[in-house]
């Protein structure tokens, strides 16, 4: 089970052909160095329909722990050295949601251990992340729909889940990294192995008249815009992969 309590979904708007320059050194120089601190690099990703965005999901013990590792972190040498670098290739990096496990299923359960990494060939699969956003005070509701409605119909379908998460509404102890505060979000992370296993999923999923007409449209009831949808492939050392 991850010992971890509180996640942070991190999507970078880089500057043209910047993506590529930013996970070189990203992956070079920042891994090893925040996971000595006690944070834990679960996943790296490309964002398929964005060639200028970088995705990448880090979780801490609590949030105690978290305002300890990021002090530690981003007032070291590693940053002082490589952090110019790679703040050159962004236009912004303030897109973050701080997120906690949610409706009873153990996040990145599926993940390679880090130091099992070097023995893969490659990361490959396709991650979808799911971004509902909700009113204030319901995301409980909505969990407890997705887990009891949603999730069984999700998995017979074909889809690994790789984790459910709602908003983690304590106060951000690092505010020189800010996040998405003030919003109510519910996410799920879908795995398939690639775009030809997700186009399967979804075509049983809709055959699925439960889902069709009862399901999604009580869960797109209850967001205030439309389901926002990623489609996500694993960096060579994103530990999140199929």
């Amino acid at each position: 089970m991850n010992p971890h309590t509180i996640f942070e979904l991190r999507r970078y708007r880089l500057l043209p052909e910047g993506r590529e320059a930013l996970i070189r050194l990203f992956d070079r120089e920042f891994v090893e160095p925040q996971e000595a601190l006690g944070m834990r690099v679960e996943a790296e990703f490309r964002d398929l329909d964005d060639p200028d965005s970088f995705v990448w999901v880090r979780s801490f013990k609590d949030m105690e722990a978290r305002t300890e590792a990021l002090a530690s972190f981003y007032s070291g040498p590693v940053w002082k050295e490589h952090g110019p670098a790679a703040n050159a290739t962004m236009l912004n990096s303030d897109n973050v949601l701080l997120l906690k496990p949610t409706a009873g299923v153990d996040p990145f359960a599926h993940n390679l251990p880090r130091d099992a990494e070097a023995g893969r060939s490659r990361a490959k699969g396709l991650i979808i992340v799911n971004i509902c956003s909700l009113a204030p005070g319901t995301e409980e509701d909505f969990s407890r729909l997705f887990r009891d409605h949603a999730l069984p119909l999700i998995q017979e379908a074909g889809a690994r889940i790789g984790g459910l998460f709602v908003t983690e509404r304590s106060r951000n102890g690092f505010p020189r990294l800010p996040v998405r505060e003030g919003e109510t979000v519910f996410v799920w992370l879908e795995c398939h192995a690639d775009q030809d296993s997700r186009t399967a999923y979804q075509h049983r999923l809709r055959q699925n008249p439960v889902w069709t007409d009862e399901i999604y449209p009580r869960m797109d009831g209850q967001c205030w815009r439309k389901i926002e949808v990623a489609r996500l492939t694993p960096t060579s050392r994103s530990l999140c992969a199929w």
